[in-house]
């Protein structure tokens, strides 16, 4: 049986999925991103830091992280290096991006699906329903105010949110005084009670202690489902067997981000039932299935192109192809924890590889983690100290933004020739994780998650299918540019 499902709802963009499946089963899937935005073709001739005003544009879910990712490119050209108080800075706004992002995606577009009528006969609906219906969800109402509240601090860190222009190569534009950081240390406190109190019904250092699956599994033995959303979600997770659901066999993938003294606070590096360490220089894009002009000649995004074409023999998606050493990879928070190092994000993977359960447990996790590291940044500010430094480039020369937003991998690759941009090419976390097949038919990593899954012939857009599509965190405006 053949099905195209699509549009979805509670996806940031549009997203069409081609599924074929026998007796219930899906055999294959082809993943389509049916939107072309050119926002790289934008850049061309514009001057350099334009970018930092163009890209973010790019989503407003994620506008910091493109910013992040152009000030990186630029950074990577003049050589320039960031004052400590610049760093910390910007690492406060990129991580509270991140974490509005990673709650907004669990309370308003992942949990919603389990109040469905579908699920009326399972003997948590009653209490999930209420919880997270679309709409009148009653952990939505007391997420919003704290999210809202919470993203006051990008005020004061930025200037405003999303498509701040406070992000420069050379640090931040937006100084604070000692009575902003107060004010900032103070919203984190409020939002910190929030999570202990709501999201995870405990401490958050005891949370991002777990240090495998079984003292997860005894975590929740002590809870009721009632004690905290995470909890609602893990005992739903168990009870429909999400660890089973969405596992392509892939190897997964960081950039590392939050730059610290020396490195990043997440690590950079690949995990493959091992630790290896990233190469950028092994990326490639493969076009033989996209809807892009060019030869199917796999490229690096340095050299890369991105230029439309309507039809196309064997293509099927705008996306293009991205393997790291002719490999799919996953990115993601789960692939952040798991290249990380952390143990229960390992130990999770060393059971049940990438799965919906485990997406969501990285994506919480990771809260856990981030939110006291936050802290410790904003006390860490010196308010009379300088922000930002100055960052001329020079007339020719290319560089690289590698990058890590809420959903994964960002890369932005420039080349500058006479002071103009002479090309530039973006490779977003979507574009990774729901590429389309490459030259040698190897699928990308959506597309390997939905094969396996069962599915009702009655279902239009099967639930399993939309858990899957929806564990990856999709922003298809972020994919094709």
């Amino acid at each position: 049986m053949r099905r195209v499902v699509g549009p979805f709802n509670r996806v940031e963009g549009d997203l069409e999925v081609t599924l074929e499946s026998s007796d219930g089963v899906i055999e294959a899937a082809h993943v389509n991103s049916p939107l072309y935005r050119g926002f790289e073709q934008m850049l061309h001739g514009k001057e350099p830091h334009d970018a930092l005003v163009i890209t973010p544009r790019i989503c407003g879910i994620c506008s910091v992280s493109q910013s992040m990712a152009a000030a990186a490119a630029l950074r990577d050209i003049s050589g320039v290096e960031q004052p400590p108080n610049g760093r910390l800075s910007m690492n406060l706004v990129h991580a509270a991006e991140n974490v509005a992002d990673h709650l907004s995606h669990f309370y308003l577009f992942f949990m919603p699906d389990f109040a469905r009528a579908g699920y009326a006969e399972r003997h948590w609906h009653g209490e999930i329903a209420a919880q997270f219906r679309a709409g009148d969800g009653e952990a939505a109402a007391a997420f919003l105010p704290a999210r809202a509240q919470f993203m006051h601090m990008l005020g004061y860190l930025a200037g405003k949110w999303p498509h701040t222009l406070s992000t420069q190569p050379g640090g931040t534009t937006r100084t604070i005084g000692a009575s902003e950081k107060m004010r900032v240390r103070a919203l984190l406190h409020e939002f910190r009670r929030y999570l202990e109190r709501c999201v995870f019904g405990g401490e958050l250092e005891s949370l991002a202690e777990l240090d495998s699956a079984q003292s997860l599994d005894k975590w929740l033995s002590n809870r009721t489902g009632e004690s905290s959303d995470f909890a609602r979600f893990l005992h739903v997770a168990n009870d429909l067997q999400l660890d089973q659901l969405g596992r392509p066999n892939t190897a997964f993938m960081s950039y590392g981000c939050y730059e610290e003294e020396k490195g990043t606070l997440f690590a950079r590096g690949v995990w493959d039932e091992k630790e290896e360490p990233l190469n950028s220089g092994n990326i490639a894009e493969d076009i033989t299935h996209s809807w892009l002009a060019g030869d199917n000649e796999p490229r690096h995004p340095g050299k890369g192109a991105t230029l439309p074409v309507a039809e196309k023999e064997g293509a099927y998606s705008w996306c293009k192809a991205p393997r790291l050493a002719g490999r799919v990879v996953e990115t993601g928070a789960l692939a952040r924890q798991v290249v990380d190092g952390h143990p229960l994000a390992r130990d999770l993977v060393s059971q049940s590889g990438g799965n919906v359960r485990n997406r969501v447990v990285a994506r919480l996790l990771e809260v856990t983690r981030l939110v006291p590291v936050m802290e410790g940044w904003i006390d860490a500010i010196q308010p009379r100290e300088p922000f930002c430094v100055r960052s001329p480039l020079p007339e020719s020369d290319q560089g690289a933004g590698l990058v890590e937003a809420a959903c994964g991998s960002l890369g932005h690759w420039v080349s500058v020739e006479q002071g103009g941009i002479a090309n530039y090419q973006i490779i977003a976390p979507t574009t990774w994780n729901f590429s389309p097949r490459d030259g040698r038919g190897i699928p990308g990593a959506l597309e390997q998650a939905l094969v396996g899954t069962t599915v009702e012939d009655s279902e239009d857009t099967p639930v399993n299918v939309q858990h899957i599509v929806r564990s990856f965190d999709p922003c298809m405006v972020c994919t094709v540019h």
